[in-house]
């Protein structure tokens, strides 16, 4: 009889326990639903809105608009039904893109075999999260025009401040006429780290393009492959840029089947952008995106009241450098081994008007900014007659004063004729 009198509080506590864990597994899903979303807002390239939200015990269910940050030439409706377990919550729903008018007539006709569909997981008490998507083939028509997506699968997982996303795109084919160009497959991994509102975050991206094609009626082209890194930094002083291009063998087969036209890689970096004020150019935006009407590609006068702090972001004098050119022609017995570094000057920028760069005359006043130096090291000699240089000059140093280019002393010569128009 004791036994028989303890069952029923202990199935009772039992029952409270599931009841609390449920409660809190919906919480805690919400929760880091908001935050995921204001965490994608504050990075100030879209506007995220929760048009849709039914939360309960057993299961959750709402639907997401995603959009550019400025305009809204497209949107992505996104809709999600979460069943909630004590210790995770899973997740499925359907991912629609959504095109105005303008850009819908533009694109053309979209052949889909259906709605793409995305399933994840939220993990309740470690706060994971991992989402896939798998998309299937599609075919977009436009006068005379075709683009053939043959697949593509794309894999986010991560907890706050830290995100990692995976896609694969099996190949991409565009057709024009007789010319087509094909790409893939490809790949792109991209992590991104920040903390609370974005205050600082980094980026790190590579995109492996594993195949490169580009055919014309006279001739072809192949890349194989082709690498893209990217590194960006918000801290506390400045946003920095880094990047790499890495190319790999150039062939045209009609010209040289087993010779490669050109291969090598670039090395740059953009940096002492002012970080307040690149967090302030962000907040702006989200004021004018949330302020703005949403049917317009850009507010009227947006850029004129965005003008004193795009002048900010350039108020610590930026520099790129761009620390390797390594290119090498076997076809042409041709080498570019080069580095070099160009700097802004930012004094008086409030003499310098970005609303009026669309004007030759503003435009030069930019370019006297303009200082830099560059060399080529082991230059060929065609290089040198090219720019009528003696012989046996084996380094170039190109010299920018003002925004005007020497080499080696002397005034950079016309390398072009004048475009008569």
């Amino acid at each position: 009889m004791r036994k028989e009198r303890l069952i029923v509080p202990v199935l009772a506590t039992i029952a409270v326990v599931w009841m609390v864990a449920q409660l809190l597994s919906s919480v805690l899903f919400e929760r880091s639903l908001r935050q995921a979303l204001e965490d994608l807002e504050a990075r100030g390239e879209w506007r995220v809105s929760q048009v849709e939200n039914r939360q309960g015990w057993l299961t959750s269910r709402g639907r997401l608009i995603l959009s550019p940050l400025l305009g809204r030439p497209w949107r992505l409706e996104l809709t999600y039904r979460a069943r909630h377990g004590v210790l995770s919550t899973d997740v499925e729903g359907t991912l629609l893109p959504r095109l105005d008018s303008v850009l819908q007539k533009a694109v053309g006709e979209v052949s889909a075999p259906s709605v793409p569909r995305w399933q994840g997981r939220y993990q309740t008490l470690s706060g994971h999260t991992e989402l896939r998507l798998a998309l299937a083939p599609f075919v977009i028509q436009q006068n005379g025009r075709e683009l053939e997506v043959r697949g593509a699968r794309v894999r986010l997982e991560g907890v706050f401040g830290d995100w990692r996303l995976r896609g694969l795109l099996d190949q991409l084919t565009l057709t024009d006429g007789l010319s087509q160009l094909t790409l893939g497959p490809a790949t792109l991994e991209s992590r991104y780290t920040y903390i609370d509102d974005a205050y600082h975050f980094a980026q790190r991206d590579h995109l492996h393009i594993e195949q490169l094609a580009l055919h014309y009626p006279a001739y072809d082209i192949n890349v194989a492959p082709l690498d893209l890194h990217s590194h960006m930094e918000l801290d506390e002083s400045e946003l920095r840029l880094k990047g790499e291009l890495v190319v790999g063998d150039v062939h045209v087969p009609s010209e040289a089947p087993d010779t490669p036209l050109l291969n090598g890689r670039i090395e740059a970096e953009l940096s002492r952008l002012n970080g307040d004020a690149v967090r302030q150019t962000i907040r702006r935006l989200r004021q004018e995106a949330a302020w703005g009407d949403t049917s317009l590609p850009m507010a009227e006068g947006l850029l004129a009241r965005l003008e004193p702090d795009l002048r900010q972001v350039l108020s610590d004098s930026p520099r790129l450098d761009i620390t390797t050119i390594a290119l090498d022609s076997p076809l042409l017995g041709l080498q570019v081994n080069a580095e070099g570094a160009l700097f802004f000057d930012a004094r008086r920028l409030e003499e310098l008007s970005v609303t009026s760069l669309d004007k030759p005359v503003e435009r030069a006043r930019w370019i006297e900014r303009i200082d830099g130096d560059f060399v080529w090291h082991d230059a060929p000699t065609v290089a040198a007659l090219w720019l009528g240089l003696p012989l046996g000059t084996r380094e170039l140093q190109f010299d920018v004063i003002r925004g005007v280019w020497r080499v080696n002393g002397r005034p950079m010569p016309s390398l072009w004729p004048p475009n008569e128009s």
